[in-house]
């Protein structure tokens, strides 16, 4: 039965996907992406890729780059359901789709469906960086406190974070093989999105998470009120205005994997769409409201456009494929 309503919930979720999608691109006027632009968020409002949709949504309009631009999300899968509809949408110009490194975990998982080589890739733009919280009443006050409780009973510690198989997964499989906990052992529990997780961090009920790993926005509003504690941060120095140590800092240098954000679009695209779109975006993070978004997310700017994105893609599903396989996620 449980098998039976989650095929039906996938199956849903692909219908109105489909719609939503089809909707947005038939209240286009005209066919160009300086008319009408649709940005595709992968996952639910709030999280990092909705973030990411919108800050560039308010570039295009405060820039005056594009007439009209509307976000759809379309949540599930790691981002792959939103993956699935653009690839339907060959040779369709005017409408893009927000990726990063939680979507190759979720391609590595599901090698049969479609992957970011069928897709035209157009420009990476910054990297987004994980955290590892508690909640301020926590017992764990420093990830030192955390791993020596991990390590005297790996599965009777619950670490929340995102779609398994992704970066927040993958940063908690860093994180135990680099403690020496046997990653077979993590009792990782997946959730829909940041909202959901922040609930579970800050419930004392029963089968809610001690430990949350994800995006430090998804974090931010609840960390700059106190109410949650940063134990880490997996970035290469330390976030402006968040007082916790990096991975570096802590002597876990292996545990460094950095969630990058990009925007691809769909297949069959003629080489001047494509350029066209890598001028809009060129155009999009140039503006004083994107250089401001950059600022206020605590990104870093990581620009690669075109061939050079594609390249980057191809190399770093593979990178993320042995990642999945070696930590035994796959």
């Amino acid at each position: 039965m449980g098998r039976s309503r989650a095929v039906v919930a996938v199956l849903l979720t692909l219908v109105l996907a489909f719609f939503a999608v089809r909707d947005a691109r038939s209240s286009q006027t005209e066919g160009s992406a300086r008319s009408s632009l649709t940005l595709i968020a992968p996952a639910a409002a709030g999280g990092g890729w909705d973030l990411v949709a919108r800050e560039g949504q308010q570039a295009l309009r405060t820039g005056a780059i594009v007439n009209t631009v509307q976000v759809v999300n379309i949540p599930g899968a790691a981002g792959t359901i939103g993956l699935s509809q653009l690839v339907r949408l060959r040779g369709e110009e005017s409408t893009v789709m927000v990726t990063g490194t939680v979507m190759l975990g979720g391609i590595g998982r599901r090698p049969d469906g479609n992957t970011l080589q069928q897709v035209t890739p157009i420009a990476r733009l910054a990297e987004d960086f994980e955290v590892i919280a508690v909640a301020a009443g926590s017992k764990f006050r420093t990830l030192q406190d955390l791993v020596s409780a991990w390590k005297a009973a790996p599965a009777s510690l619950p670490i929340g974070g995102g779609s398994a198989g992704g970066v927040d997964h993958l940063v908690a499989g860093q994180l135990a093989r680099a403690a020496g906990i046997d990653v077979s052992t993590i009792h990782y529990t997946a959730h829909a999105g940041g909202g959901e997780l922040t609930l579970s961090l800050l419930s004392t009920a029963s089968g809610t998470v001690d430990v949350g790993i994800s995006g430090f926005n998804d974090f931010r509003d609840l960390i700059e009120a106190g109410r949650l504690r940063v134990l880490a941060v997996v970035a290469p120095e330390r976030l402006e205005g968040v007082d916790a140590p990096t991975m570096t800092e802590l002597g876990y240098p292996g545990v460094d994997l950095v969630n990058w954000r990009g925007i691809v679009a769909p297949p069959d695209l003629s080489d001047a769409e494509r350029t066209d779109l890598e001028e809009i975006v060129r155009q999009m993070v140039g503006t004083e409201s994107w250089q401001a978004a950059v600022t206020r997310n605590r990104w870093v700017e990581s620009l690669a456009y075109g061939d050079e994105f594609g390249t980057f893609l191809a190399t770093e599903q593979q990178r993320i494929d042995g990642l999945l396989k070696e930590l035994g996620l796959l």
